[in-house]
């Protein structure tokens, strides 16, 4: 197995993922099988607990796993489906480091993070890479691990010490470490200070670890004279001096590296130059630059409860970008906060109220994600309403879903009080309820997680056809409420549709309003599947209708076309 390691330092948040993800893009491009594993140093054992606005969005995986967003970002840029186990945190480590002194496989020993700790990173990384995540037999050829957090961070060093000492056990010829540094322009003197990279790779290397190749973020390309100075400084070939400047989207990150050779840099140091073929990136070109020479764009209103931090929604975003360009437009979202909505809001800020009902009523379709907590269910409530009476396309997802069943039972069946338990446990009219094998004790990891089948209980109705007709569905769930079984009768009776339902028949996966243009709520989370060039149905289907090509779209697939 060949390990590339990409660190960071300086600051975080300089893009490692997106680093990470690009170059395992340029590997496959060249005829190798990639796989990923993400570091989180952090002590929580998974994401799951972590709040949207600390930590971006939780994304989950087929197994369950609530994982860091880059791993969805390795499996929308690799096209692989990751297990848990593919994201290690330092809670994971320690739990399993603790069970086996409890169990007494340490027995006599004093248990210390060197070597019990860094051993068990160790021996998961080598074990988690031989894991075949592209469904094909054995394992891949190049494991891309990122290292999140930044050098000299102190939950980091026991990380650090284990991949030093992997590096040595398997030679120089198997790891690859590539380091992403920030290279800052000072204002006043406009000159790109390389200061900062030397110190961080000083760190590095005092840690034990050299840095093969430097990937240094900046505004502007670098200057040859910068280069040059990193080279002398940080003792790296200037061959190996990648710059990742910005771009007007990060498909192109891909191709920055291609264009700088940067496959040549990492395939020499893992001794494979003489086996691999030049990367074939036509495709990932056309995908980029079909991008950038859209005009046309249309209007989405986002109305969530995170909405201050986009990377809480990254993958609603990542599906809709694909969505929309699979339909040649460019999307142009309105971030809402559900609260603005409100009629307290309106008391309260004013202007902020005025200028949220502004961007939804000029919006060409809504959508609901999810979350937790009663914070702006009030809002979201009323956006539904005006999506559903204005005849506006609507999506709703698994919160999303439910408000839709909670604004329906309001305003068509009278039922005035109507509510889920989460937001009122006392409601007379529980239309969305807790799940019943739920637990009311512990947080992490009980929901209802990972990929779940939901059955189509008729095919004609939307949603099957955007899925072109199939029985069934597989699609990712993370969810502790559902719709409350006891009011389907009267709900269908009002004409909402459940269309789609899980194995037993009793849970509601997929609900639709027949006569509208396209009002779909679903219980599961389409996003965390979307891949460029492949994108989600039920985002397809949402971008089509906003842009009144739904019924074309249908009859020609329909048809056979």
């Amino acid at each position: 197995m060949k390990y590339v390691l990409v660190s960071g330092g300086v600051v975080s948040g300089l893009g490692k993922g997106v680093t990470a993800s690009s170059i395992g893009v340029v590997l496959q491009a060249c005829g190798l099988r990639v796989t990923s594993i993400k570091i989180d140093p952090y002590l929580n054992t998974d994401a799951g607990t972590m709040s949207p606005f600390e930590h971006g969005e939780v994304f989950v995986l087929d197994d369950g796993g609530e994982v860091d967003l880059d791993l969805g970002n390795y499996e929308r840029f690799l096209d692989v489906t990751l297990t848990k186990d593919n994201n290690i945190t330092t809670g994971k480590i320690y739990q399993s480091v603790l069970e086996k002194e409890r169990k007494g496989d340490y027995l006599g020993k004093t248990v210390q993070v060197v070597p019990h700790v860094t051993d068990a990173i160790k021996n998961w990384i080598q074990s988690v890479s031989l894991i075949p995540v592209d469904g094909k037999e054995g394992p891949a050829d190049v494991c891309v691990i990122e290292l999140g957090g930044t050098v000299g961070d102190i939950e980091s060093m026991p990380f650090i010490e284990a991949l030093r000492q992997l590096s040595f056990s398997v030679g120089p010829d198997n790891f690859c470490l590539i380091h992403v540094s920030l290279i800052p322009v000072l204002g006043v003197v406009g000159e790109q200070k390389t200061k900062p990279t030397q110190h961080s790779v000083r760190e590095l290397r005092a840690l034990g670890l050299t840095p093969h190749l430097l990937a240094c973020r900046s505004a502007q390309p670098l200057l040859d004279n910068t280069k040059e100075k990193l080279s002398q400084f940080c003792h790296v070939p200037l061959d190996n001096i990648l710059n990742i400047h910005d771009v007007p989207n990060i498909w192109h990150v891909p191709l920055l590296l291609r264009n700088q050779n940067g496959h040549h840099s990492i395939l020499k140091q893992l001794n494979l130059l003489s086996k691999i073929a030049p990367p074939d990136l036509r495709d990932w070109t056309k995908m980029a630059e079909t991008f950038d020479n859209l005009t046309t764009s249309v209007r989405i209103a986002m109305v969530g409860k995170y909405v201050g931090l986009t990377d809480s929604y990254l993958s609603v975003v990542k599906a809709l970008l694909h969505a929309c360009i699979a339909c040649s437009l460019k999307p142009a979202i309105d971030w809402i906060a559900a609260s603005d909505l409100e009629d307290e809001s309106a008391i309260a800020n004013p202007g902020a109220h005025a200028a949220a009902w502004k961007s939804l009523k000029n919006a060409s379709c809504v959508i609901v994600p999810g979350g937790f907590g009663d914070r702006g269910v009030g809002g979201m409530i009323l956006a539904a309403k005006y999506a559903r009476e204005n005849n506006v396309p609507y999506l709703g997802i698994c919160l999303g879903m439910q408000i839709s069943v909670i604004e329906y039972a309001r305003s068509v069946l009278g039922l005035d009080k109507a509510n889920s338990n989460e937001f009122d446990p006392a409601t007379p009219n529980p239309v969305v309820i807790f799940m019943p094998e739920g637990s009311r004790t512990h947080m992490g990891s009980t929901m209802r997680l990972g990929s779940r089948r939901t059955l189509f209980q008729t095919h004609d109705c939307v949603s099957s056809k955007l899925y072109r007709n199939s029985e069934y569905v597989d699609e990712r769930h993370r969810h502790r409420y559902e719709v409350n079984p006891e009011m389907i009768g009267i709900l269908e009776e009002a004409g909402l549709q459940f269309v789609g339902r899980d194995e037993t028949g009793r849970r509601m996966e997929i609900l639709e309003l027949p006569g509208h243009p396209y009002y779909v709520g679903v219980q599961f989370h389409p996003e965390f599947k979307s891949r460029p060039g492949r994108p989600s149905a039920l985002f397809l289907g949402l971008i089509l209708a906003a842009t009144g090509q739904l019924e074309a779209y249908l009859g020609h697939y329909q048809n056979g076309i």
